[in-house]
């Protein structure tokens, strides 16, 4: 996530810390009051069928609590998954020349990158510099690094993460204009399979394990004291507005799964994950009431659910893993008539009518909405 990696890339992480201001607040003390309570501590009610009103305090306890259920599970897949690519690895070179291996590596990161495009949008605002080493680009990377680049791909420093290990175990399947565009980038080495038997046991022992050291670290770390709701909500529109992204970058062969060509799969997990997290909010939202009832919860969590539903269905029209083809003309700036005609096209202008900040009816605007009356902070590009 991008947001994200510029506040590791400046060094923010001890601000981030300490927005971690989640209020302590028993289970059994939650459930007491909520039993008793009848409306939120701004004095509003609710007439809606979302369960009983709580206060905000109550409220923001629950979707702490809610989202820690709901990313746990999807945090234990990743390490499964992340596992699992470490068992399948050859432990010498030859290894490499079997198919059947190549493969199990490939589906044990499929599950892996599920399971982080899930989580992703509270996550990473949450532990960025963890979110960095799991998930961050090859030229994201390069940025860090300097001119001198990764001279050792198959290693624990320097480049790691999904798109790392995906880099080497696709690299015969890497589209040229990906390798064409990586060629200009300052301090890059060519991926492809390992050619030694080092290279074949760093691969193995170095950067497989470096991928599960650092899930694991995130899953320690995933308790309900380090959950900070509002940032994390935050995250969520992030991530909604940075879909757009996600398909711009397709025209210059940027797009993050670029070596396995599963960014649209990308796309559809980065939306399911934030519908399952927008839920843990919802009743909250639905509690908040307004003398004008175009801006009341009910309405706003309505809109939200419409662009939710708008997106999936732009997404829904594109068949398998990978983005369309872009035409050759094609201009983010000033894409043409004729070229926004055809399925990228069409693509690329429903993902900007369903994300755009500044429009009334967007998921990222209304979701903003919903952040004022949660008293949380508003996304800002």
């Amino acid at each position: 996530m991008r947001l994200a990696r510029a506040l590791a890339h400046a060094k923010r992480t001890s601000e981030m810390i300490q927005l971690r201001l989640v209020r302590a607040f028993p289970l059994a003390a939650f459930f007491a009051l909520a039993a008793c309570s009848s409306s939120s501590s701004n004095g509003t009610t609710s007439g809606t069928d979302a369960g009983p009103v709580l206060t905000d305090d109550q409220y923001r306890t629950q979707a702490v609590t809610g989202m820690h259920d709901t990313l746990l599970k999807d945090i234990g897949d990743l390490l499964t998954a992340a596992n699992a690519i470490e068992a399948a690895a050859p432990p010498d070179l030859a290894g490499w020349s079997d198919a059947a291996q190549i493969t199990n590596m490939k589906n044990a990161w499929v599950q892996a990158r599920a399971a982080y495009e899930h989580s992703e949008g509270a996550i990473a605002p949450l532990f960025p510099d963890i979110d960095v080493s799991i998930d961050a680009r090859y030229d994201d990377f390069l940025a860090s690094l300097g001119p001198t680049g990764d001279q050792n791909l198959f290693d624990d420093q320097g480049v790691t993460g999904m798109h790392a290990i995906e880099r080497i175990v696709y690299a015969p399947d890497t589209p040229q204009s990906v390798k064409d565009f990586e060629a200009t980038l300052p301090g890059n080495v060519p991926a492809s399979f390992p050619t030694t038997e080092q290279q074949a046991s760093d691969f193995k022992n170095k950067l497989c394990p470096k991928l599960i050291a650092d899930v694991t670290e995130l899953q320690t770390q995933w308790t309900p004291a380090n959950i900070n709701v509002a940032i994390a909500y935050q995250g969520l529109v992030s991530l909604m507005n940075e879909q757009r992204e996600k398909v711009n970058k397709a025209a210059s062969s940027e797009e993050e799964s670029r070596y396995s060509q599963r960014t649209m799969v990308d796309l559809r997990d980065n939306l399911d994950g934030t519908k399952a997290v927008y839920a843990v909010f919802q009743p909250w939202i639905l509690s908040k009431t307004s003398t004008d009832k175009t801006k009341d919860g009910p309405t706003i969590d309505g809109k939200i659910q419409a662009g939710f539903m708008k997106l999936g269905n732009a997404y829904a029209q594109i068949q398998g893993d990978a983005f369309p083809p872009v035409p050759a003309t094609w201009s983010s700036e000033n894409p043409s008539a004729s070229d926004l005609q055809t399925p990228f096209g069409q693509l690329y202008s429903n993902v900007q009518a369903a994300v755009d900040p500044t429009t009334d009816g967007s998921v990222v605007f209304e979701m903003n909405a919903a952040a004022t009356m949660l008293g949380f902070p508003l996304f800002t590009q």
